[in-house]
């Protein structure tokens, strides 16, 4: 079983734990890979999502073989067999927990900031990762969970080789693994795309789930006029399916009450609606009054060929198509946010005579892509790069010397092509709901949701 992305593997593996719906669960992803699996996995049960911050403790020059584990709260989990076996003399031991554990309180203070640990006290525990390979991280979760005060621990794992499964069923109530293939040698083999998961990307996954959270909570208020979008029962956002080159594109869509207009977002992989960084950024605009439509430009089985990546035209169509949709239940001026091949996708769609697009942001984008197309983009443009994304920094040179429109260069200081460094991303956000909102402001009006 191949997986198209982490994003992927989570709306699978949520599908084989829809039995645990009404267990009262939460979902703990392991950081990092874990937390975008999990993330989907807490969406689809309606469930809270946190992270299980595990150190385990390696024998003395035997990293790799594990006498114990240590979680918040002080939890400590020692096997005494390999203690004795490992000759682990209790200076070393104390010496290993002492670095585990202050970089265990690192970690926590990064993910999870200033809000308080979920409490685990009598309810079931979901633990998910990407995949298992030794299942000893993932036995050390179980554990620590269960010390934490679990009352029942659920193991789940898009794909683990069959011996891992098998012996991880001694550490959980229930283990759920979709795929356990034989000639099984690295997680990353079982997913098209495995790019490793930043920091940045578990704190805004957990910023979204906690406001997610809080947005269904929300007591339901009076519908407004025939002319505005108040917020009614349900979340202010909506899943919604647009239609194009004979296929259903899956997409996010999110008004705040009174909108004055939408940005839409591109990416060149088909992971707009999943990729955390463009949610980050689109929850900078929802909290600036912006609407946002994030939506796959790919279908899992096209992003497993990489070539359907840089099919600009391909791309642009599927957009324009989405525009299209968009205009049919909202009024208002649309931006497009496009990142890596989607600002090519983005600036080409802008391009056609009949585009009618207010403004254009590009995230570390490839505009040079939109070729001989760029002189015709008459959308204001902000191209936004890192600033140690030497090649990528040079090739939006050479695009901001051939747009003819209103434009801008921003560049971020010492941030690299996906802006994992610390304040990066946050900086991306805030230069985007700047150009945005000066751009996307009409005389009068507000949007009118339809669908």
């Amino acid at each position: 079983m191949l997986f198209a992305h982490r994003a992927d593997a989570g709306q699978r593996l949520a599908a084989a734990l829809r039995h645990l719906e009404g267990a009262d669960p939460v979902v703990l992803g392991l950081p990092r890979g874990g937390v975008p699996v999990a993330f989907q996995v807490a969406r689809a049960l309606g469930a809270p999502l946190d992270v299980v911050v595990v150190r385990k403790l390696g024998v003395p020059h035997h990293r790799e073989l594990g006498f114990g584990a240590i979680g918040e709260g002080g939890v400590r989990v020692i096997s005494e067999d390999i203690v004795r076996l490992g000759r682990v003399r209790p200076e070393d031991s104390a010496a290993v927990e002492r670095a585990e554990e202050a970089e265990l309180l690192r970690q926590a203070r990064r993910f999870r900031g200033d809000r308080p640990r979920i409490p685990l006290d009598g309810r079931t525990a979901i633990v998910v990762d990407d995949g298992v390979a030794t299942g000893a991280t993932a036995a050390a979760a179980c554990q620590v969970v269960r010390a934490l005060g679990a009352a029942r621990v659920v193991l789940a794992t898009p794909v683990a080789p069959p011996d891992a499964a098998s012996r991880l069923r001694s550490s959980a109530d229930e283990v759920v693994c979709l795929s356990t293939p034989h000639a099984f040698r690295a997680v990353g083999e079982w997913y098209a795309d495995f790019t490793q998961t930043s920091d940045e990307e578990v704190v805004a996954l957990l910023a979204e789930a906690e406001a997610e959270a809080e947005r269904a909570a929300r007591p339901a208020r009076p519908t407004g006029s025939a002319g505005s979008v108040e917020p009614g029962p349900a979340p202010r956002s909506a899943e919604v399916t647009v239609e194009s080159d004979g296929l259903t594109l899956a997409g996010d869509l999110v008004l705040p009450p009174g909108a004055p207009a939408v940005v839409v977002f591109a990416h060149g992989s088909g992971s707009s609606r999943h990729s955390p960084r463009n949610r980050s950024v689109a929850r900078a605009l929802n909290h600036a009054g912006l609407g946002t439509l994030l939506f796959d430009l790919l279908t899992p089985a096209e992003e497993a060929d990489r070539a359907n990546v840089f099919d600009i035209e391909t791309l642009a169509r599927r957009l324009t198509d989405a525009t299209r949709w968009l205009r049919q239940r909202a009024s208002g001026p649309i931006g497009y946010f496009g990142a890596s091949t989607g600002a090519a996708a983005a600036l080409r769609a802008a391009a056609a005579a009949d585009a009618d697009i207010a403004a254009v942001v590009s995230r570390g984008g490839r505009p040079d892509l939109a070729g001989p197309l760029l002189a015709d983009v008459r959308a204001p443009t902000l191209l936004v790069v890192g600033g140690r994304d030497s090649t990528v920094l040079g090739l939006n040179r050479q695009a901001l010397a051939e747009l003819r429109c209103e434009k801008e260069l921003a560049i971020v200081p010492g941030a690299t092509h996906l802006f994992e460094e610390p304040g990066a991303l946050a900086e991306v956000a805030g230069l985007a709901r700047a150009w945005f909102t000066s751009h996307l402001t009409p005389p009068t009006g507000h949007l009118d949701d339809t669908s």
